[in-house]
């Protein structure tokens, strides 16, 4: 996918392009010419549309199994709903302590799970390692303390890091060992499949993953998730949570009419892989600066970056918007449409401000 001239995007920038979030680019083209063909005529409502049922059908044929598949509005609901589908109120779920579940989302996997318990453990780089699992489902196992019974693991992680085949297998063996599920929250699924020239169910059901919680909104749509259940017997009344938790959308149709269409085409592959490389180009142009280091390999769409807060607010004066809530250093997020004009601006200023 050829990166875009400034041009094609817009010719008046009255809101230049940023790199704090691959949340801040709006609707791919795919996504958006599906929804506008959805919204001819009239479908029938709560998921019973040919559009969902379709784009149930695709996710099977691309996971290569006959997966059961749900489709909820954002990120935070599938992975909370995901969870809550694995656990009792009792229980555990062993996570990272760096993971989105456990930052991000305002406590929703223990709401929805009516109690269960997030167990994080320390990572150097986002990643979890089994021995680390091990520990913290040996530690007790009195009743006063909550028994772990999921395993959560981010793909991409949260520092930009993609989990290999081997890895996720290793991880779901442990988990298994000690009776535990493997969810995986893959809000930037498709971006690890690019990174690693892996198909869908190496790094997924292949691998040993029960749950996954497939990301669309930061790959180029609107809305929508999807949750791939691969051990369908923890599917069971999964409907049943996703209405109860008001995911269940009326005009069904607009979520999944996207996913069709890039499945279809290989866009949800192709706008990952324009991501990745847009982060990978970011991450060479700031090698040797004096004082600029990446934290992380790049593996993703993500690039961290340590450096001085003068740096950093020098940037910030020049218009540019960042995050630093990962070991103190500024994440910078690529996406879908990240432009080469944009790119070269924000080297050149990283350039001229570190001399």
């Amino acid at each position: 996918m050829p990166l875009p001239t400034s041009q094609e995007k817009d010719s008046i920038d009255s809101q230049p392009q940023q790199f704090a979030s691959d949340n801040y680019s709006g609707i791919c083209p795919d996504a958006w010419e599906a929804m506008a063909e959805a919204n001819v005529g009239y479908a029938r409502s709560y998921g019973e549309d040919e559009w969902t049922s379709r784009a149930a059908e695709m996710f099977r044929e691309l996971f290569e199994y006959p997966c059961e598949v749900f489709f909820a509005f954002n990120g935070t609901a599938a992975n909370s709903l995901a969870l809550a589908s694995l656990c009792q109120s009792y229980h555990g779920v062993v996570c990272a302590d760096s993971a989105h579940v456990e930052t991000d989302e305002c406590g929703a996997p223990e709401f929805f799970s009516n109690g269960s318990k997030l167990l994080t453990v320390a990572t150097t780089n986002g990643k979890i390692l089994p021995e680390v699992v091990r520990e913290i489902v040996l530690r007790r196992s009195d009743i006063h303390f909550p028994p772990p019974r999921a395993l959560t693991i981010s793909q991409a992680t949260e520092t930009g890091l993609v989990y290999r085949p081997d890895e996720i297998a290793a991880l779901a063996e442990t988990a298994r060992s000690h009776k535990m599920h493997l969810h995986m929250d893959g809000a930037r699924f498709s971006n690890a499949c690019a990174s690693l020239g892996c198909t869908p169910a190496e790094i997924s059901w292949k691998a040993g993953v029960d749950v996954l919680c497939f990301g669309g909104t930061k790959n180029g749509m609107a809305v929508g998730e999807a949750i791939v259940f691969f051990n369908r017997e923890l599917a069971r009344d999964f409907d049943y949570r996703c209405k109860q938790a008001g995911q269940l959308a009326s005009k069904m149709r607009f979520l999944t009419a996207p996913w069709i269409r890039m499945l279809e085409n290989g866009s949800w592959l192709s706008n990952a892989a324009h991501a990745n490389t847009c982060a990978q180009r970011f991450a060479e142009g700031i090698k040797g600066l004096d004082g600029i280091d990446v934290m992380f390999e790049v593996d993703a769409n993500a690039v961290f970056v340590r450096a001085s807060e003068e740096v950093f607010q020098a940037l910030r004066d020049r218009g540019w918007r960042f995050y630093t809530f990962i070991g103190g250093g500024a994440r910078f997020m690529f996406s879908w449409d990240s432009r080469e004009d944009r790119i070269n601006e924000l080297l050149a200023d990283f350039r001229e401000i570190a001399g």
